[in-house]
């Protein structure tokens, strides 16, 4: 049995793949529940034993963190989005990149969404399978999981993106009434800004285009 559960933790892992792993197994827990998953759920669907998260982290916190971090990596997208040829026209082009980037923003929203509201939570310590090593409380500020690295990650992804879109923009330069870096971060500042709208309405991708596209201005008025 415990040779069975230890060929299961996968014997030779570095201590950062099994991190890699291990929040490869939290992510979609904490799109699913938020700030009620347990360290215990993510060690089962780890096909781990608890104790093991806390030799790969120090405690629940960091691990959020390095969910924060996962959910901030935006290579997959920028792969997408060099992927998008440039012979095609331009609505076809920019519709592509918003559908990718709003389901890589979507996910990253969700994610830094949960790892917040468990960091205000403020609730009793989780329970623990018998046996397993409890780490020793530390105190924490009010909105807890707090780590600088992840705002330049975030800033980091950012300008990723934005020469990303500039790259799909380029090849109509000249055409276009604003610079092509001006114009990348309308596109996505219209792509990501529809938080605190009344409703919370999501337009859609093909109505985003045309309007960045084309205004919003019809007949004499354009």
């Amino acid at each position: 049995m415990t040779e069975t559960t230890d060929r299961r933790r996968a014997p030779g892992m570095s201590t950062g793949q099994r991190r890699e792993m291990i929040v490869a197994a939290a992510l979609p827990l904490l799109l699913e529940h938020g700030a009620a998953v347990s360290t215990l759920q993510i060690a089962k669907a780890a096909g781990i034993g608890e104790a093991t998260i806390f030799r790969a982290f120090t405690d629940k916190d960091e691990l959020l963190n390095a969910c924060v971090a996962a959910a901030l990596r935006n290579d997959h997208v920028l792969a997408e989005l060099d992927a998008v040829p440039l012979d095609q026209p331009l609505a076809a082009r920019l519709t592509e990149a918003a559908t990718t980037l709003r389901a890589y923003l979507e996910r990253m929203g969700a994610v830094i969404g949960a790892v917040h509201s468990a960091g205000r939570r403020g609730g009793p310590a989780e329970p623990r399978e018998a046996g397993t090593p409890r780490t020793a409380a530390k105190p924490r500020e009010a909105g807890a999981h707090h780590d600088p690295g992840a705002a330049d990650g975030r800033a980091d992804a950012t300008e990723r993106t934005r020469r990303a879109v500039i790259r799909l923009l380029e090849p109509d330069r000249a055409t276009l009434r604003l610079p092509v870096d001006e114009l990348a971060v309308i596109f996505l500042g219209m792509l990501s800004g529809r938080r605190g709208v009344p409703g919370d309405a999501e337009l859609p991708i093909g109505t985003v285009v045309d309007v960045f596209l084309h205004g919003v201005a019809g007949g004499e008025a354009r």
